[in-house]
């Protein structure tokens, strides 16, 4: 009897201890990771108050709705070139640089940064596409621009059907950068935006973009050019403004549904060959085109930012694109 009582003791005192040391190492990874997130949170306040002070001024602040909205004009073409960002592109003066370098010699060109991109200022005002292309116009009104092509990227292609039906009498043509389509398939989803919330605030979201791969290697950018991304991305990414804007993609595409692009509205579309994402991503762009006196669709093969490596390309097709609307012969 003595025998059992003393390994029911033992075996008693050596779960204790086993079951001590599991508290100690749990305890030991639980502060390991506050420290980590505590590191993580401190680093990022000190690198967004240091890069701050790294962001160079570019372009012109326009007054729209009491707020300051940025605009880089190149260029001093008869014609004008009206640039508008896809969704989350931070600084789209300078994403847009390479573009904008070819088709300054020809057109006046304007590229628009949104309330919450590049320079402009934030704005608590709901993200809607009623508001977004309103607040658009109102900068190129105030810059005296009443006559233009309208070319934008991704999600441009949104707010840019809006634009052209609310303002046909300024839009001369529509040019889309593999723009969204109001009927492509998967916009409905619901997404984590306050995930991406806490990663900002977090730190996390600098930590991830620092170690992922480098979105810029082996582009024609200046090194310079893309420091300035890089330091705007971390201050722009995820913030209130483009948080509300997340949450109104599925409202502003299901807004657009019944919308089409004006028969008489000259309508140019690159897109992207290789998309596997969207279904039917080619055909959604072409069934935008099938009733247009002047539609055309070219395909290229790259990734979705088609700017960044087609940029030669599609001011070349651009220029040819609108010379035939004109009439005017092709050159040999």
């Amino acid at each position: 009897m003595t025998q059992i009582v003393e390994k029911k003791t033992g075996n008693s005192t050596k779960t204790k201890k086993v079951r001590n040391l599991v508290l100690k190492i749990m305890g030991a990874i639980v502060i390991a990771i506050v420290l980590f997130l505590g590191i993580v949170y401190i680093t990022n306040v000190i690198s967004n108050n240091s890069e701050a002070k790294r962001i160079e001024a570019y372009g012109q602040h326009v007054s729209v709705d009491g707020k300051n909205m940025n605009v880089f004009i190149q260029g001093e073409g008869e014609e004008t070139v009206v640039l508008l960002p896809g969704y989350g592109t931070a600084a789209p003066a300078l994403d847009f640089k390479l573009l904008i370098d070819e088709l300054s010699p020809f057109y006046k060109v304007v590229a628009v940064e949104p309330f919450g991109y590049g320079l402009s200022d934030a704005t608590e005002k709901e993200r809607t596409t009623a508001n977004i292309v309103s607040e658009v116009h109102e900068a190129l009104q105030e810059l005296n621009i009443d006559r233009y092509t309208l070319m934008g990227h991704s999600i441009a292609g949104i707010y840019g059907i809006d634009y052209v039906n609310k303002y046909p009498d300024e839009v001369s043509a529509f040019v889309g950068i593999d723009s969204s389509v109001p009927t492509q398939p998967g916009m409905d989803a619901k997404l984590p935006i306050n995930t991406f919330a806490f990663l900002k605030k977090s730190g996390l979201l600098r930590l991830g973009m620092k170690i992922s791969a480098d979105p810029y290697t082996g582009l024609a950018f200046e090194n310079q050019t893309v420091e300035q991304m890089k330091l705007i991305s971390n201050k722009n990414m995820y913030t209130p403004t483009t948080l509300n804007e997340m949450e109104h993609i599925s409202s502003n595409f299901k807004g657009a549904q019944d919308l089409t692009f004006p028969k008489d509205l000259p309508l140019l579309l690159f897109v992207q060959a290789n998309n596997e994402g969207v279904e039917g991503w080619i055909p959604l762009h072409e069934g935008q085109i099938k009733d247009s006196v002047h539609g055309k669709v070219i395909t290229m093969n790259g990734s979705h930012y088609l700017h960044h490596t087609h940029f030669k390309e599609i001011a070349e097709n651009f220029r040819a694109f609108m010379k035939e609307v004109d009439g005017v012969p092709p050159t040999n």
